[in-house]
């Protein structure tokens, strides 16, 4: 059995905290039972650490998540997206770089998104499902949650309850019912659907050749661009001829909206801030100006260098929508590395940009020998210290130093410790799409350059040693 955990989406019901960059499975909110606050990734991935499934778990996301990934729970088995599409594209990479890659022969393989919120109990559930692939003529086993009330934020699996097996004969899906028709199918004895498939790598090959979709993994990511953006219950799961559910009945909650995240969070608030004779209401402040409220009801809070939320935590499910027309580029990043924060951007008289980020690196991590086209840098070190690399030289960098960038100079940094530095950005291109990188780890640029330590001739570096 081998595992798949879907990394996509926005998580844009999330505003201001979630966008491209940061989805919500990302978001450091939940707490563990050390007090510490981890995101739903490091909560699920803690949790197939303790069922003992983490082995034979492998993450499939875009490019754009990988740091955060690295950053989060470490060096973990991957599986890379050329772009972010839908969960067929997907599921279908990395069905074939399980079975052409690594050459697991026609296993049993579930997949699931990578943030529910479920108790233990959920995965020890992934043992069934392995044993239901197995038998003859089921295409696709699924996990179906008993409701607990109507909503039409979910899809719906209808079921043929005259079965007598753990597990029940699917008859049809219903994707997102109106409330009237989501409570007439649970008293039909419908199911929730919460996104885990689990099928023999043999069925979906033989599928993907019989709809003439690439049967090989370097086909697949040569033809990307062509692969429908639709998901894989469209795609696949719903034209199947067999397939069974396995209902569960313990705690399972999609914590992708503001009412139902703030009800698993510990305290209502998180940050700086003060609150005053208020009910059920919760804030959440990432900046360092303070934030007061006083005397509400039922409000959602939230204070991101990306936006302000205030919400009715029950309006707070249509904020997707109400974010739609804004033009927004992420405020805060986090990287392998450590992490940014965009301070100013604006665009200048010339038809140019400018921009200045306060990045935090954390000890021991580098940033990649790169370079960029169409934009300088200067960079000003303001607390820390690490090591430079620019033009195959090395120098030693502490609180004060400056370093000027040019547009195509190779450069890279490492923190010898927690290191600090405001970066101003000038040019035609601040997309993070004007870069080239030549080496991504430390080691790679020291055997490139050496690691003797050079002497400052110039102001690029202020410090001398």
């Amino acid at each position: 059995m081998k595992i798949v955990l879907l990394s996509g989406g926005s998580g844009k019901r999330l505003f201001p905290m979630s966008n491209e960059v940061r989805s919500k499975q990302f978001l450091r909110l939940l707490t563990d039972e050390q007090g510490n606050r981890i995101s739903m990734l490091q909560r699920v991935w803690k949790q197939l650490e303790r069922s003992g499934l983490a082995q034979d778990a492998y993450i499939c996301a875009s490019p754009v998540h990988s740091d955060l990934i690295q950053n989060q729970v470490g060096t973990v088995p991957m599986i890379e997206e050329p772009s972010s599409k839908d969960t067929f594209p997907a599921i279908a990479l990395a069905t074939l770089y399980l079975q052409e890659v690594l050459h697991y022969k026609d296993e049993s393989i579930i997949v699931m998104p990578i943030d529910p919120y479920v108790e233990l109990s959920f995965f020890e559930a992934f043992h069934l499902l392995e044993k239901y692939t197995k038998e003859d003529g089921v295409d696709i086993a699924l996990i179906g949650v008993h409701p607990t009330a109507p909503s039409s934020k979910f899809g719906y699996i209808s079921v043929d309850r005259s079965a007598t097996e753990p597990y029940l004969n699917v008859t049809s899906f219903v994707e997102k019912p109106k409330l009237d028709r989501a409570q007439q199918l649970i008293e039909e004895g419908a199911l929730w659907n919460c996104g885990v498939f689990a099928y023999r790598s043999s069925f979906l090959l033989d599928w993907l050749s019989d709809h003439g979709y690439p049967t090989t993994y370097q086909e697949m990511r040569n033809h990307w661009t062509e692969m429908p953006k639709i998901s894989f219950d469209y795609e696949v799961v719903e034209k199947v001829s067999s397939a069974v559910v396995l209902p569960y009945r313990g705690l399972w909650k999609d914590l992708g909206t503001w009412d139902v995240m703030t009800s698993e969070l510990t305290q209502p608030l998180i940050g700086n801030g003060v609150m005053v004779d208020n009910v059920n209401t919760h804030v959440i402040n990432e900046l360092h100006t303070p934030v007061i409220v006083a005397g509400t009801h039922d409000l959602v809070v939230i204070s991101t260098p990306d936006g302000i939320l205030v919400a009715d935590k029950q309006h707070s499910v249509g904020v997707k929508e109400y974010s739609q027309s804004l033009q927004l580029r992420p405020m805060y990043v986090e990287r392998r590395w450590g992490d940014y924060r965009v301070i100013e951007h604006r665009h200048l008289p010339d038809g140019g940009e400018m921009q200045v980020r306060y990045i935090r690196m954390d000890a021991q991590k580098s940033i990649s020998y790169h370079m960029h086209q169409n934009h300088e840098e200067t960079w000003t070190v303001v607390r820390g210290r690490g090591i430079f690399a620019v033009d195959k030289k090395l120098f030693e960098i502490v609180p004060g130093s400056v370093m000027k960038i040019e547009r195509s100079q190779w450069h890279a940094v490492k923190a010898l410790e927690e290191l600090e530095f405001v970066e101003v950005q000038r040019g035609m291109d601040l997309s993070e799409d004007d870069i080239a990188r030549r080496f991504i780890t430390w080691e790679e640029i020291e055997q490139f350059i050496g690691t003797s330590l050079s002497r400052s001739k110039n102001s690029m570096i202020l410090h001398e040693f």
